[in-house]
């Protein structure tokens, strides 16, 4: 007879439901994000550019084409959750980092070269679902909000002035939703040589839904907003990201939006790893 189970564990393609929709909004001409869910690797990307004529399209649409493209191909080989013995982090946290940095090398090469890229950058979110747990990388100040019972929390911090002035104590956050310095990135992919990606890995609960949006939707719809729209929806994910997008462009639509909503269906643990978790759990 058994005492206990560690729970059925699913495929990450069968226990996700990943939606993406990008819209440019009621005011641009074109639409700078850049999104991509990729079910079977767990790995969605979201990118909002910034720049001259079209290049912030571009500076996006590497990044989101280099993370996706490499990460797929490199989990063909390595799991996530091996160990790389040089660092010690595991390969999920590594190939976000990476890779980012990769994306930033061929921005930052592409505005050096070429007189109408000069300038391109863009910012990043990220996560990469594997073992019960996402690993969310970012850079600048599009975000990762999370959904859990009745509970909406950001898990990103904006690397922005306007937060650094609201950690500073320099303006309240009921001032900062008024200020005009809410698009100032202290941070982005592509601007330097080098990157510095903000990574963290968090558990993740069935039932629990992430949503990855650009400031599009953010600086249009309150908080409060975004979790009473999604909590009630999201028994349907479709009609879920098509109000948040109707709802900031009803709001005045100033920018591109661009959202990411996934929901945690089952359990995806890797294979053998719940032992090896219990056995560094009694050695503590």
């Amino acid at each position: 007879m058994r005492c206990c189970s560690v729970g059925v564990t699913m495929k990450v393609q069968d226990a996700l439901e990943m939606i993406c929709q990008t819209h440019p909004g009621m005011v641009r001409s074109h639409n700078e994000d850049s999104v991509a869910c990729e079910p079977a690797s767990g790995l969605v990307v979201l990118a909002d550019g910034m720049g001259g004529y079209n290049a912030g399209e571009v500076a996006s649409g590497i990044t989101v084409s280099v993370v996706t493209t490499e990460v797929g191909q490199s989990l063909q080989n390595v799991k996530p959750t091996q160990l790389d013995e040089e660092t010690g982090d595991e390969y999920g946290v590594l190939l976000l980092r990476d890779n980012i940095q990769r994306a930033n090398a061929s921005i930052y090469y592409a505005a050096q070269s070429q007189p109408q890229y000069a300038g391109m950058g863009t910012t990043v979110v990220a996560g990469l679902f594997y073992d019960n747990r996402v690993a969310v990388a970012h850079v600048g100040d599009s975000r990762l909000y999370r959904l859990r019972g009745e509970s909406l929390e950001a898990l990103t911090r904006d690397h922005s002035l306007l937060r650094e002035q609201i950690d500073s104590g320099m303006i309240s956050v009921e001032d900062a939703r008024l200020s005009k310095n809410k698009n100032l990135v202290t941070r982005a992919v592509g601007i330097d040589a080098k990157v510095d990606t903000e990574i963290h890995v968090h558990s993740v609960q069935v039932g629990d839904v992430y949503l990855f949006c650009s400031d599009g939707l953010n600086d249009m719809v309150e908080d409060e907003d975004i979790q009473s729209t999604v909590y009630s929806m999201q028994g349907n994910l479709p009609l879920a990201i098509e109000q948040l997008i109707q709802m900031a462009n009803d709001n005045g639509g100033r920018d591109n939006v661009s959202v990411i909503l996934v929901k945690v269906k089952g359990r995806f643990a890797a294979r053998g790893n719940w032992l090896a978790r219990m056995l560094n759990w009694f050695r503590k």
